[in-house]
């Protein structure tokens, strides 16, 4: 479908927001190791700059947050970066700019689905992420970063600590009594196969959450969202951003 044209990618570059000087960058980013697999002429795919991506993007990101986030702590400030330079949201951001259209893939993947795998359209992104920088230094991820990520992060925002109850402890701990909780696996019950672990928090005395979970980070997860759930409001508040 993309055969044909002078530039295939000109659609993707505007929603991008940025055009390569080097097209070869783009499509190396967007070569999957499937597609090399079954490809004797094509010696690359794009698992480098998958690499150089996830680092460029985790500088550019904490950049944008510590600029905009001002009043927000260190704690808040990674946990909303975590959220925001997730494999769910760059997942979610590819499809948002068709990106899957583009990957090319071998023949096997493509049958199984592969060019909507959230897995692949992530690091996709990441690996057009780390070609953009390849192609025109920082700033071009910049251009990137402001025209696919910015507009998602009103959203990113509404809970920085989502999905995250060992975390939204910790950063409670450390502003209401300047301590960190305390983990311990109570008991572990059942066969190797189908443990059920119980794990319990607490933060000084008297505060004290319990959980249960098939592995100690389910157990500990659990606890710390059973003592939040008995914290008042104005503890469990986030910062103010």
């Amino acid at each position: 479908m993309l055969l044909g044209r002078k530039n295939p990618y000109k659609d993707l570059e505007k929603r991008l927001g940025y055009s390569f000087r080097k097209r070869a960058f783009l499509e190396l980013a967007l070569m999957h190791r499937s597609f090399r697999f079954e490809s004797e002429a094509v010696g690359m795919d794009n698992q480098r700059l998958e690499f150089l991506g996830d680092a460029v993007l985790g500088f550019i990101a904490a950049e944008y947050l510590f600029e905009a986030s001002r009043d927000m702590d260190e704690g808040g400030l990674t946990a909303f970066r975590s959220r925001a330079t997730s494999g769910k949201t760059l997942a979610r951001l590819a499809q948002d700019v068709r990106l899957g259209d583009y990957i090319k893939i071998g023949k096997g993947e493509e049958k199984t689905g592969g060019r909507t795998r959230p897995s692949n359209l992530e690091d996709a992104l990441e690996s057009v992420l780390g070609a953009a920088y390849l192609d025109g230094g920082m700033k071009a991820v910049r251009k990137i970063f402001q025209r696919v990520f910015v507009p998602a992060m009103p959203d990113l925002s509404e809970d920085v600590w989502a999905g995250n109850p060992k975390g939204k402890l910790q950063e409670c701990a450390q502003r209401v009594w300047k301590r960190s909780p305390l983990y311990r696996i109570v008991t572990r019950e059942g066969p190797p196969h189908a443990a059920l672990f119980t794990a319990e928090v607490t933060i000084g005395e008297g505060l004290r959450g319990v959980g249960k979970g098939r592995n100690k980070q389910e157990a500990e997860a659990g606890a710390a969202r059973d003592l939040l759930e008995q914290l008042p409001d104005r503890h469990r508040a986030s910062p103010d951003r």
